[in-house]
């Protein structure tokens, strides 16, 4: 049987989408065929034109929910006001850097609740609508951090070795469903984020910006190249797709090689 991705008739959920990856990833499932929710704290005109864009330029369906994914609340409300989940993306995210006894409560509990609690709350609503729809996929975004580790990145990592842990149980639960769930796990991705960083990091160390890529940014990362949003959109189409009917409970490295090593 020869395979092709068609995700028409299906919607799509995507948290933390009015930029990056889950933008990217938005895309890519719009493009398949499948109506997009897109996702953020904020609640700006500019959130609600993408939506529109994406609806002009793929013939979908494209809304944008206002949701903040640190609260349980708003997370669960989030996918009761789409009405309709065929297709799951955890992948709201936020990140701190500090040494374990400097690092702030705060922010521990606030990457903690965003980039793991989020996930939980969403799923727990989701999986419902894919029963009673007969169908499923839900695509955590983990990291590279989520199969290894790093110094002063403690609540990052934590969280994203445990959406690796609450991937594998989701996926046990729903094992004999037409139900899957993923986990991507990304090296350093080139966003608008990381593209803003890079004047900054040639200025600290006195580097031509081939030098801070390859030799600081891509330090950890083999093929000394950026993984993109469009691939990782790519990534998480297939998984929705019929061929990655069987793929459940693992996680797929988009990372240049980073956990080979």
């Amino acid at each position: 049987m020869a395979y092709s991705i068609d995700l028409s008739q299906k919607t799509a959920l995507i948290t933390g989408s009015n930029s990056g990856i889950g933008l990217g990833i938005a895309w890519a499932l719009a493009r398949a065929g499948a109506d997009v929710v897109l996702n953020s704290f904020t609640d700006r005109d500019e959130d609600h034109a993408i939506a529109e864009e994406i609806a002009k330029e793929t013939g979908v369906t494209a809304r944008y929910i206002q949701a903040d994914m640190s609260k349980g609340d708003e997370c669960r409300q989030f996918v009761t006001e789409a009405g309709r989940c065929d297709i799951l993306v955890n992948n709201a995210g936020i990140q701190h850097v500090a040494p374990i006894p400097d690092f702030p409560v705060e922010k521990w509990d606030a990457i903690i609740a965003i980039n793991l609690s989020s996930a939980f709350h969403t799923t727990a609503m989701a999986l419902p609508m894919m029963r009673k729809a007969g169908w499923g996929r839900i695509v955590n975004i983990s990291s590279a951090h989520g199969l290894t580790a790093s110094p002063f990145k403690s609540a990052y990592i934590a969280a994203k070795h445990g959406i690796v842990g609450l991937t594998k149980t989701t996926a046990l639960e729903t094992a004999k469903e037409p139900i899957t769930c993923n986990a991507i796990c990304p090296g350093y991705v080139l966003t608008d984020i990381v593209e803003n960083q890079i004047p900054d990091t040639m200025k600290e160390y006195g580097m031509s910006r081939e030098d801070v890529i390859k030799n600081v940014m891509l330090e950890r990362q083999p093929s000394k190249e950026f993984a993109t949003v469009e691939q990782l959109g790519g990534t998480a189409t297939f998984l929705c797709s019929d061929a990655a009917a069987q793929i459940t409970g693992t996680t797929v490295s988009v990372d240049g090689g980073w956990t080979a090593m």
